[in-house]
């Protein structure tokens, strides 16, 4: 169906090294990333805010279709995603991927509201790849 890609470059050690990503739409383009853009504050990006917006953009157009199929239309879909990076063994693992939506959607009630945001947030295909706990907090204004 659709395959996107998107390349990383690495030099160096570890903790001392430094890298590059690199996608095929060219939105990034040499972004630099490295331990301290992982685990310090230094500018750069990280797989784990790459899976953040990955994931907070996919719950959102799932849900934006979700909506649509039940004959609603948002108003305003503003969703975050707090990726966690846990120690597991020698090495780290995503355990958690809590989702944040803030929602403004005319004439739905909550009910319907809620099953069709659980709908997305199942249904969207990073929710499935992700092998880590989903939570998801979302408010209807």
């Amino acid at each position: 169906m659709s395959v996107k890609t998107a390349s990383a470059h690495w030099t160096g050690t570890g903790k001392d090294g430094q890298g590059h990503l690199t996608t095929e739409s060219g939105v990034m383009s040499k972004t630099p990333y490295s331990f301290k853009t992982r685990f310090e504050d230094e500018k750069g990006t990280n797989p784990e805010e790459l899976i953040a917006a990955a994931h907070a953009g996919c719950f959102t157009m799932a849900l934006a279709f979700q909506l649509q199929a039940a004959g609603f239309a948002a108003t305003s879909l503003e969703t975050s995603s707090a990726v966690t990076l846990d120690k597991d063994g020698d090495g780290f693992k995503v355990t958690k991927s809590a989702l944040t939506l803030k929602a403004t959607i005319p004439n739905i009630d909550k009910a319907k509201f809620d099953e069709l945001a659980k709908a997305a947030e199942t249904g969207c295909p990073i929710s499935k790849v992700l092998n880590a706990e989903i939570t998801l907090d979302a408010t209807l204004a």
